[in-house]
């Protein structure tokens, strides 16, 4: 998960199960910015990814628009591998 969007759910009320998701998260630095790899079922991911969608309005920065489409394209793509 880009660190733009883990930087905005740290900062909102999560469910026990994804609060606990982000704190087990590996942070990985990319460039100026970093990466949350984040280790759990994909029904936890696109809970998430539901939280996070003021990041995907208009009033949103466009950095952080691009992150969450990031996260919603990875998510789609893990979904599309489990059976």
């Amino acid at each position: 998960m880009p660190g733009k969007v883990a930087d905005f759910l740290r900062a909102t009320e999560l469910e026990p199960a994804e609060r606990a998701a982000l704190d087990q998260g590996v942070t990985v630095r990319r460039g100026q910015g970093y990466t949350l790899r984040v280790s759990t079922e994909p029904e936890v991911h696109r809970q998430l990814l539901d939280r996070c969608k003021p990041l995907g309005n208009a009033t949103a920065i466009p950095a952080q628009r691009k992150a969450r489409r990031e996260y919603e394209n990875r998510v789609a793509a893990l979904a599309a591998e489990t059976p």
